[in-house]
């Protein structure tokens, strides 16, 4: 009998990776293919979405090579994308009408400071979202009335132009645009989302003057949706059964299916979320209420904390400073050095997210002396991360009322034995390191297979989830309080700043 593979797709913010799975879902291949970061102005952060179509067409065709699989040996493909980045594109020519906006992007800042007092109260209260330039809407809005696009809002009202996340993009891509369509998880990250009723808002979509006809069809985060098309995707005609945003991949991917149970991302960003079950828990500190994934048109929720600068601070080192070669060396690096000799680094490139929301804050590095060498930069820079994530699991567990008493953790720095040591340290409780530790694409991937009827139930996911490391916490209180502390005080002095 022939054997079954799984395809999960990771579409992310430098890159994509294509992930096969075998019938034991264990993984037979993996490659990653990044994509270029444009930076137009400051502030500003685009992808070319075309570029993104090759580059997912060159993941998969590598992966399946590296697999020695044949593409119609793929039982379904399952993707996840990187959120809030958005385009707008002909209908009838598939050529995007401007670049992809990225969810990193700031350049709708001033639109979101006006629609966050006129309107903030509202958004959140149907969105879960705080009114902010990260979100695909006004992205959009900014699109269709940017004067170098030409006619776009006639064009879009006429129903000549249709939007999307990048999911949206690469299944119509891939069915040669035959399904427009998103999942509620998607939804949830555009702030046109009503997540009381499952459906687009159509209050805010008026407010924004975005034509509804734009947008795409929601679906279920895991079904049969339909197929590629053999003459656009690599001559496959594969089942697509799986989609889903980023985190909430990596949440379902960890098998955090109970309520309570949490997991934190590290990537570009670090992104930690806890699922709520069905109920939809407000945070009135700042964290985002997110659908984690719809099944059977039934929504489960989950509270999310974002940090927008993590893994992107070590690429900084790396590409702006030069004072490091590869991510990989950070952690010798910062174990050459017993601290960062009181050097606090706050990586607030483009903002602070949850809990701040503070678009006006930026980078900064504060006790540098004469003493301080490279190897304290890189340990600040990778506690940094640290500290990000423990103030946001403080809010979690405070709005949520829930005891948090370990952490799933993924994605690539997890690899990092200094960063998940330090990280257990300043939690005060164990950080699990699963054996998949790309457990985006994995989700993704999972999904596809519930999609198609491999797995009869959510257990039998689960039972595939295994343990390679538990970082156990070995930090005094007394110090892991000071050192909170410090950074506090940091961040006070890096917020606000750009503010003119």
């Amino acid at each position: 009998m022939a054997k079954k593979y799984f395809l999960g797709l990771d579409q992310g913010t430098t890159g994509t990776t294509a992930m096969i799975l075998d019938e034991n879902w264990d993984v037979v291949s993996m490659v990653n293919c990044e994509h270029t970061q444009y930076y137009p102005k400051p502030g500003w952060v685009e992808h070319d979405p075309m570029e993104i179509w090759e580059k997912t067409k060159e993941a998969v065709g590598k992966a399946l090579q590296e697999a020695k699989v044949n593409i119609g040996d793929l039982k379904a493909i399952g993707l996840d994308n990187q959120g809030e980045t958005v385009l707008v594109w002909d209908k009838n020519t598939g050529v995007p009408v401007y670049n992809a906006i990225v969810w990193q992007d700031r350049r709708t800042s001033d639109m979101a400071d006006r629609l966050k007092e006129e309107w903030g109260d509202v958004i959140k209260e149907k969105t879960g979202l705080v009114v902010d330039s990260y979100f695909s809407a006004l992205k959009i809005k900014w699109i269709l009335e940017n004067v170098d696009v030409e006619g776009a809002r006639e064009r879009a009202e006429k129903g000549e132009l249709i939007a999307g996340t990048i999911d949206t993009w690469l299944i119509w891509k891939m069915t040669n645009g035959r399904l427009h369509m998103t999942d509620y998880s998607t939804a949830s990250r555009t702030m046109l989302l009503n997540i009381h009723t499952g459906k687009w808002d159509q209050d805010i979509i008026s407010k924004l003057e975005i034509p509804d006809k734009m947008l795409p069809t929601i679906y279920s985060s895991s079904m049969l949706y339909g197929y590629t098309d053999p003459d656009s995707f690599l001559g496959g005609k594969i089942p697509i059964a799986g989609n889903i945003v980023d985190q909430q991949s990596a949440l379902f991917g960890q098998a955090c299916f109970k309520p309570g149970t949490v997991k934190t991302t590290y990537g570009t960003g670090c992104f930690m979320l806890m699922n709520t079950g069905y109920k939809i828990v407000d945070s009135p500190n700042g964290l985002l209420t997110t659908v984690a994934w719809g099944l059977d048109d039934k929504i489960s929720f989950a509270l999310d904390g974002g940090v927008y600068i993590t893994g992107a601070a070590i690429q900084w080192l790396r590409d702006g400073l030069g004072i490091i070669a590869s991510a990989k060396e950070t952690e010798e690096i910062a174990k050459s050095v017993e601290d960062t000799g009181d050097l606090f680094f706050v990586p607030a490139f483009t903002g602070l997210a949850a809990p701040y929301w503070d678009q006006y804050a930026r980078g900064m590095m504060v006790g540098i002396t004469g003493g301080t060498t490279k190897a304290h930069i890189v340990r600040a820079t990778l506690e940094s991360i640290a500290f990000q994530v423990n103030e946001i699991l403080k809010v979690m567990r405070q709005d949520s009322g829930i005891d948090i008493n370990v952490m799933r953790v993924d994605g690539g720095p997890v690899r990092n034995g200094f960063l998940m040591q330090f990280q257990a340290d300043i939690l005060g409780i164990p950080v699990d390191v699963p054996v998949i530790t790309e457990t985006t694409a994995l989700g993704a991937a999972y999904l596809a297979g519930l999609g198609v009827g491999e797995f009869s139930s959510l257990d039998e996911i689960e039972e595939k989830w295994k343990l390679a490391k538990r970082y156990e916490p070995q930090m005094e209180q007394s110090k892991r309080e000071y050192l909170c502390e410090r950074w506090e005080k940091a961040v006070e002095r890096a917020r606000a700043w750009a503010e003119r």
